[in-house]
């Protein structure tokens, strides 16, 4: 009897929680959280997503390690903060869910077609090169990723918008070849390679 018990405790163990208490930014705030359902219903894209976030730390808690960390969700958040103004036991939901995403896609189990994700590493990309967002490279990034015709089409569509920008010199066609660059470029580099390994060291991810 005492060794059917320890299996179905080992059963029930959940070191997903654990796991995301320790590796995710602000994870250990997930055993917070009281399930009221208020982060759902705050969410502009509250009818949009697979699972609110309220769902996702259910599931943390019931051990549902891959659905998690596969799930569209954590890729879906604007950064608008509803959730964390209107939490009732103020949990930092968005840290939590970029934190998510994040961890999700060091180990290779975010979802690689969510639009969203990749306009996320895009902008990521964009800005950490140069120190600051070139929006026309950014533009052209996102209208030709699903190849070239489909490129095309969207810039047509949106040729009036640009001709817009243009006149109103938003955009400058020059900066795809001369793009604008912090003074301190290679200074950003080396303070985002330091931030990297202090934090693979404090979570475990340095070899």
């Amino acid at each position: 009897m005492g060794a059917m018990n320890e299996q179905a405790l080992a059963k029930y163990t959940n070191n997903f929680l654990r796991e995301v208490e320790e590796r995710v930014e602000e994870g250990d705030w997930v055993k917070m959280c009281m399930q009221c359902g208020v982060c759902a219903g705050s969410c502009p894209f509250g009818p949009d997503w697979e699972h609110s976030p309220q769902k996702i730390f259910m599931m943390i808690r019931a051990g549902k390690r891959d659905e998690v960390l596969s799930s569209d969700s954590m890729w879906m958040c604007t950064s608008c903060y509803n959730c964390v103004v209107r939490c009732p036991r103020e949990l930092p939901i968005t840290q939590i869910m970029h934190g998510l995403a994040t961890y999700a896609e060091r180990l290779g189990l975010a979802p690689k077609m969510n639009p969203t994700r990749k306009f996320s590493l895009q902008f990521w990309d964009n800005c950490t090169r140069t120190g600051r967002v070139n929006e026309l490279k950014l533009v052209l990034q996102v209208y030709f990723r699903d190849g070239f015709v489909s490129g095309i089409g969207k810039f047509w569509d949106m040729r009036a918008t640009g001709l817009k920008l243009l006149l109103a010199r938003r955009m400058n066609p020059f900066e795809l070849l001369f793009p604008h660059r912090c003074k301190d470029a290679k200074g950003i580099q080396a303070m985002l390679k330091k931030a990297y390994e202090i934090e693979d060291r404090r979570k475990g991810f340095a070899k």
